[in-house]
């Protein structure tokens, strides 16, 4: 689907939005994660996002924390030239990290990538990976200056104008609501990858923040496409997509679909190479979401992307992940 937010101004109160939302409190313990990543990435960091259930943590030492590392240049990022190599050919690059807190121990899974990348992921990427994500609140817990700290709350409007459009030109004609509107498009860029999560994981989410959805929505209204939404009085929108729109918009999210499974493998192979103990994470948060147990075998360790593959097939079969 064409971007039709390159030339379109973004409008003022959307950002002041997602400003008010970047800023709020998050546990004090996740500035122990800030603090380390802040010192391993030095002057090549821009800045740091949390996104994910995690803001809404009362125990930080029980889940994994997830960020965003936007760097200035992987060049700058990284001494070593497969990570840059890695990097650049399909953003971003997954690490784990952990740090000691008392008792305790902190965990996070940190994706890394420019901040020129992030700009581009989360206005012209045909693929929802990083403007699904952006759209939904999110956390600024460092930032280098506030030029920075501008293009990020900037891009974030761009994703949440494309996260808009691009889920409501699918939804039928008639009165829908904030709730309906950003179900449907979670549920949509959820199947755009393999992911564990069901359906009622994006109700749970919409209900969680739904304030914070309705100020997006609500603020993001003059950049829409004055044809397809229209707000009405009682706190609904009347949706007018046509039947060409929703066509072509269900051969979008198709698309979609197939290019998320095949990037969905590539960045899971990539984890590889990057990613500590992915494994273990990824048999966690699929029993977390699903309840079904992954057994992690002597061959699957040795072997985890030839064997990984097998793996995944057969959770597909089974329907744990979609």
């Amino acid at each position: 689907m064409p971007d039709t937010h390159k030339s379109q101004e973004v409008p003022e109160q959307l950002t002041r939005v997602i400003a008010t939302q970047s800023i709020q409190s998050t546990p004090p313990e996740f500035t122990i994660l800030v603090a380390a990543l802040r010192q391993h990435f030095g002057e090549a960091l821009d800045a740091i996002i949390m996104y994910g259930s995690c803001l809404h943590a009362t125990n930080p030492g029980e889940g994994v924390a997830d960020f965003y590392v936007l760097v200035d240049d992987y060049r700058h990022a990284y001494p070593q030239n497969y990570l840059r190599y890695l990097n650049r050919w399909l953003p971003p690059n997954v690490f784990y990290l952990e740090a000691p807190n008392q008792a305790a121990t902190l965990r996070a899974k940190y994706a890394v990538i420019s901040t020129a990348d992030f700009e581009r992921g989360a206005q012209s990427w045909f693929h929802p990976y990083i403007w699904a994500r952006f759209a939904q609140p999110t956390r600024l817990l460092d930032v280098r200056n506030e030029q920075i700290r501008q293009r990020i709350y900037m891009a974030e409007a761009r994703a949440v104008l494309k996260f808009l459009e691009s889920t409501m030109v699918g939804l039928e004609p008639g009165r829908a609501d904030v709730e309906k509107i950003w179900v449907s498009g979670l549920m949509l860029t959820y199947a755009a990858e393999l992911r564990a999560e069901s359906g009622t994981r994006a109700h749970h989410l919409v209900t969680l923040n739904l304030p914070v959805y309705q100020r997006l929505t609500v603020a993001a209204l003059p950049a829409l496409d004055q044809s397809l939404i229209v707000q009405q009085d009682d706190g609904y929108y009347r949706i007018q997509s046509t039947a060409y729109q929703r066509r072509r918009a269900r051969i979008h999210w198709r698309l979609r679909r197939w290019q998320g499974r095949l990037l969905s493998i590539l960045r899971l192979s990539k984890a590889t190479l990057t990613f500590r103990d992915c494994l273990d994470y990824a048999a966690w948060k699929i029993e977390r979401h699903t309840g079904v147990k992954v057994e992690i075998t002597p061959m699957l360790r040795r072997h985890p992307v030839l064997w990984g593959y097998k793996v995944l097939w057969q959770l597909l079969r089974r329907g744990v992940v979609r």
